[in-house]
């Protein structure tokens, strides 16, 4: 990253940048003001970027520039800020805050970004923010601390806008004026019964077109879903997609309103379960990223390492039943990667179809067997088609028919056992409890190996020596 003159991109016309982006140019221009001290331009720099831009700019740069940068920005940093950032580098930046300007941008957030902000911390740090609220807002949080992890309850913002049944669209009208204090965004107001038991939902478009003597209950959305402080925020991210909710009442076990989850909320839970599978397909643990601790993202990825090193040890182990075969024909030595990569291959991409599935509950025990079926046959498609074009090039290449045979047979098989491994043991791990995204790589791979190995150095045994 640029942080002297020289290093600087060439001038960009104002016309062209946009005001409000986190471009490359913007940034060298930040970083020009940290290191020369200058306030004020930083905060030209800063004051049109949103809360998102500049907690990416925060994760972009290294721990002494972050440092500094936080020291220059002043008291009015952005709470916002803190609940964009990046969980591997947020218990860093609040360490650097001075404890007032914490206090201050801790207050300004809503119920749900507190708890999201503080459950990852230490005990210490967690505390000390706790002991920046004031005390409603502080039982409020604490009380979301006591609900499972990653579940609603630790999910919902305990700022709702409720209403009896009975009300007309006047006195909601009426109370929503006179309240000291109303949600920065929410979508719904939520009609609940004498015992606080939510019974509907009513957006705020149709109470603004209805005529005051409109009854709330003449108004409710057809679409309405609850929630238990315990479900699982998986579960809530899909049925927000799922039904195409935008808001949802939470309920304590007794079935009283006790909160409310917005479209945001569950959208990011969406795409940080996205974004976990994809880490997890490749071996690479929630802190394996860019943005992680060196030690944990070393420690994440040589675990899943090592399971590979154990997995090309069992393979290496079948090439090895086969060493005098293969002395015998040097030719086998030269092929046998090439069945390896295309059964690896063929196994990530029915893998990762089936992860993908499970994950959205496309795929499910009702139809797993026709799933499997049809995965076999594309596997056995595929197989036979690239059989018989290896089989050919082997042909011209080494000018031994038999040899042409057995690699084609090779093909087909191995392409057929990737099809079925890679539908089946994701789905075997999903239904023992663990996580298809982060075990099935090793053994879909596995299974290519020593099925492709086998499969050619085995009939290159019986039928060529």
């Amino acid at each position: 990253m640029a942080e002297t003159d020289k290093d600087l991109p060439p001038e960009t016309d104002a016309a062209e940048e946009d005001a409000h982006a986190l471009s490359e140019a913007r940034i060298a221009r930040i970083m020009e003001a940290v290191e020369k001290g200058d306030r004020a331009r930083l905060w030209a720099e800063t004051e049109p970027l949103h809360a998102a831009d500049i907690a990416d700019l925060l994760e972009q740069i290294s721990s002494g520039a972050r440092r500094r940068l936080i020291a220059l920005y002043g008291p009015e940093f952005d709470g916002d800020i803190l609940s964009e950032l990046d969980e591997s580098i947020r218990e860093e930046v609040i360490g650097l805050l001075q404890p007032d300007v914490l206090a201050e941008a801790v207050r300004e957030l809503d119920s749900d970004d507190v708890v999201d902000l503080v459950e990852d911390l230490e005990d210490a740090q967690q505390e000390a923010i706790l002991d920046i609220l004031e005390a409603a807002d502080r039982l409020a949080v604490q009380q979301s601390l006591t609900y499972p992890d990653y579940s609603a309850g630790r999910l919902m913002q305990r700022e709702v806008v409720m209403a009896p049944e009975h009300w007309s669209v006047g006195d909601v009208i009426d109370f929503m004026r006179r309240a000291q204090e109303l949600p920065e965004q929410f979508y719904h107001v939520t009609l609940v019964d004498p015992r606080l038991h939510p019974v509907g939902n009513v957006t705020l478009g149709r109470i603004m077109a209805a005529r005051r003597a409109t009854l709330l209950r003449d108004l409710v959305e057809e679409t309405f879903h609850t929630f238990t402080v315990t479900d699982e925020e998986g579960d809530v991210a899909y049925a927000f997609n799922q039904y195409h909710l935008i808001s949802a009442p939470v309920v304590d076990e007794e079935g009283r309103l006790v909160g409310v989850i917005t479209i945001d909320d569950a959208m990011t839970v969406l795409d940080e379960e996205h974004e976990e599978d994809i880490l997890r397909l490749a071996g690479v643990g929630e802190e394996g990223g860019f943005s992680g601790r060196l030690t944990e993202t070393i420690r994440d990825r040589a675990i899943w390492l090592f399971v590979n090193l154990l997995t090309a040890i069992l393979a290496s182990v079948v090439i090895e039943q086969f060493a005098t075969t293969i002395d015998q024909m040097v030719a086998l030595a030269v092929l046998m990667p090439i069945v390896a990569s295309m059964g690896g291959n063929a196994g990530t991409q029915t893998m990762t179809v089936a992860v993908r599935a499970l994950a959205t509950r496309d795929l499910t025990a009702r139809n797993a067997m026709r799933v499997v079926l049809r995965e076999l046959a594309v596997g056995g498609a595929n197989g036979a088609t690239f059989g018989i074009v290896m089989a050919g090039v082997v042909g011209l290449w080494f000018g031994v028919p038999l040899l042409a045979a057995v690699i084609a047979v090779a093909m087909l098989l191995t392409l057929m056992a990737a099809a079925l491994g890679g539908i089946v043991i994701p789905m075997a791990l999903d239904r023992f409890g663990i996580d298809p995204a982060l075990a099935s790589g090793p053994f879909v791979t596995t299974i290519t190996d020593v099925v492709g190995f086998f499969a050619f150095l085995g009939l290159a045994s019986l039928v060529l020596l």
